[in-house]
């Protein structure tokens, strides 16, 4: 039996993995981390809401990112705000910032440094 195109195929990562040896990838992450959620006094990586950073062998990057909850009210800025960050990195030529709610973000995506910040540990 095929998987329809809808299904997750069986073992299939929720979260596609990031291009971690890339020479941009710490650069991108310290740039993700200059953008703070404006509800919650921690920046959006180590609130573990950068799911994927992907780059391109042009240097081309695309983010996958989620927000805390569907209606965030800065949904429609935050997306900007972390491609206007990614695109300050030296050597990164285009940017797109792409918004998933699958999986949906939970407290325990964040590090031990987030949960710290906010009483959590």
């Amino acid at each position: 039996m095929t998987a329809e195109p809808t299904e997750r195929l069986e073992g299939a990562p929720l979260i596609s993995p990031s291009t971690t040896e890339h020479p941009l990838h710490e650069p991108i992450v310290d740039a993700c981390r200059s953008v703070f959620d404006p509800e919650i006094p921690v920046n959006i990586y180590d609130l573990g809401l950068v799911y994927t950073i992907d780059i391109g062998d042009e240097s081309d990057v695309r983010v996958i990112m989620t927000l805390t909850a569907p209606g965030c009210p800065v949904a429609g800025e935050m997306p900007g705000w972390v491609a206007d960050a990614v695109s300050a990195v030296p050597g990164v030529k285009n940017v797109d910032v792409d918004l998933t709610w699958e999986p949906p973000w939970g407290m325990e995506m964040m590090s031990d440094e987030a949960r710290l910040e906010l009483g959590f540990m």
